[in-house]
């Protein structure tokens, strides 16, 4: 592991005479350093940062490029991160949640990515299966591991990576998740996709999900989603999260590493749901006015989140608020007559 080492100087005794005060200084102002003073009587800290990275980090710039990733934009496979310093990876995990509250550390870990990984690189030369994620999905889009059925499911429908489905998409797929959850619904992978096109292209890029005109429910998370790029890192299946990511044969419940060929959807019909889907879909018809996604996202990280919900849904409009406590009502009186325990409220 790489070090960040800081050395804290402080004055530690008024009585020191100014002249070794002012030798002092001059020699941390030769040094680089900012120069500790006084000020009000109140001794300053002085600090000095020495930041070295682990020469085997240094040296993988050297390493030969991957090659045979042409199938993939020059923009993807040119793009590295941040991450490849794991001082930097360290840092960021110190004050960014990214497993959920309760569950085991003996799931995943975090690892940084060397000099020449790129994003759409797949799992050549590993020995424990892995996937990449960005930080946006976590600092921005409140996303924690592990990922539940739905998010992997939609990631199976689309045939995509996690850092392939572009981040105003996963936007959608967060604000979809708890307003199904907030009506006592169960959110699905194709329910979800009702809502959407999709055009990949090739070479392959970033899959945006399209808002079908007049029926989706969700407005844009930000019109351009920027600086995302080069925040990638690995999350590595441990042998306690093989059960959760992996199907019975081993093959990955979704797709681990970027595809040249994400799945293509144009005008899903009603007769292609399921039931249940129906039902979802349904009934976030039934709303008028565009729901706020981003105000949605925001709700992980509250502690009253239907309060909050409402209190978005009122911004957006009152018949949202009005139809939004109607239907929370109602499905919850239905829940509770058909005697379901395992509904997905908040």
């Amino acid at each position: 592991m790489s070090s960040s080492d800081s050395i804290s100087l402080s004055t530690s005794s008024s009585s020191e005479s100014t002249e070794s005060k002012r030798s002092r200084d001059r020699q941390f102002d030769k040094e680089g350093t900012s120069s500790g003073g006084m000020t009000s009587g109140i001794p300053m800290e002085t600090v000095r940062e020495v930041r070295e990275d682990p020469p085997e980090e240094l040296a993988e710039s050297n390493w030969p490029a991957k090659g045979g990733y042409g199938w993939a934009t020059a923009d993807v496979r040119n793009q590295s991160s941040l991450f490849r310093w794991s001082r930097l990876l360290n840092s960021w995990l110190n004050c960014t949640p990214i497993i959920s509250k309760g569950v085991s550390g003996d799931i995943v870990f975090l690892e940084r990515v060397s000099a020449i990984d790129r994003v759409c690189h797949g799992q050549e030369g590993a020995t424990e299966k892995f996937f990449y994620m960005y930080m946006c999905h976590f600092s921005q889009l409140h996303v924690r591991l592990l990922l539940d059925g739905f998010t992997m499911g939609v990631l199976r429908a689309l045939n995509v990576a996690p850092t392939q489905l572009h981040p105003n998409s996963w936007a959608y797929l967060q604000a979809f998740r708890i307003l199904c959850q907030s009506l006592y619904l169960e959110p699905t992978p194709y329910a979800f996709l009702y809502f959407y096109d999709t055009r990949p292209r090739r070479p392959a890029t970033w899959l945006s999900l399209i808002s079908r005109p007049s029926i989706s429910r969700l407005d844009a998370f930000s019109q351009s989603f920027k600086h995302f790029k080069d925040g990638y890192f690995k999350v590595v299946v441990k042998e306690g999260g093989k059960a959760h990511f992996l199907n019975a044969d081993g093959s990955t419940k979704f797709p681990f590493s970027w595809t040249g060929n994400p799945s293509r959807y144009k005008n899903m019909g009603m007769d292609e749901l399921s039931a249940g889907d129906k039902e979802v879909v349904e009934i976030l018809l039934k709303f008028v006015d565009k729901l706020p996604t981003k105000g949605l996202v925001r709700v992980y990280n509250s502690v009253h989140r239907i309060i909050d919900i409402e209190g978005h849904m009122a911004q957006s409009g009152k018949k949202n608020l009005a139809l939004f406590q109607s239907l929370r009502k109602g499905m919850a009186a239905k829940a509770k007559a058909t005697g379901k325990t395992d509904v997905p409220n908040l």
